[in-house]
């Protein structure tokens, strides 16, 4: 309740905030992204988009693409616009048609990627959510199921590789331990 109190707080007086929530996979940024959307909907209308939904597919995901997207979104957010975008399709690994997404007044982005210090700016708050990598890796495959493996053992150098580079951890103003 301290953290909701918290974004409430800092998201008030601010025009079109955005919240990003990162870590590592399987940490738990969907659940928590999801919380607060129904924890903060009553103050104002959420918009989650989740980083899966902008990854290009498993290769390059965290590449310029998603950096490109990130800024697009969270520029139109600022600017009171719909936000329409692509979603990639895991199934057939090719983005769908794009689809509109109405303006509201708080946008959580959530996911591997979605603090990245490119959009840093524009972000009203940054959270981490801190977990032992290969505990991710196996909550990700409990979940996703065990056909991922080599693709999640990939992600896991290019997460870290990210996240070293781009000093996400240490740029949050919340650290959460999952």
């Amino acid at each position: 309740m301290q953290l909701i109190n918290a974004l409430t707080e800092i998201s008030q007086g601010v025009d079109q905030p955005i919240i990003a929530i990162d870590g590592p996979a399987g940490s738990g940024k969907t659940t928590l992204a999801n919380t607060l959307s129904l924890a903060l909907s009553p103050q104002m209308r959420t918009t989650v988009i989740h980083m899966d939904g902008l990854y290009p597919g498993w290769d390059d995901a965290l590449g310029s693409v998603l950096t490109e997207t990130l800024l697009w979104l969270t520029q139109s957010h600022k600017e009171k616009k719909a936000l329409r975008y692509s979603t990639f399709n895991w199934a057939t690994s090719e983005f769908d048609p794009p689809h509109t997404v109405e303006s509201t007044q708080l946008l959580i982005l959530e996911g591997v990627g979605s603090a990245q210090r490119a959009i840093e700016g524009q972000l009203v708050s940054l959270i981490w959510l801190d977990l032992d990598p290969l505990i991710g890796f196996q909550r990700v495959i409990d979940r996703d199921g065990q056909s991922i493996t080599t693709q999640m053992k990939k992600w896991l150098h290019q997460q870290e590789q990210h996240f070293t580079t781009d000093k996400t951890k240490e740029r949050c103003e919340f650290i959460l331990s999952t």
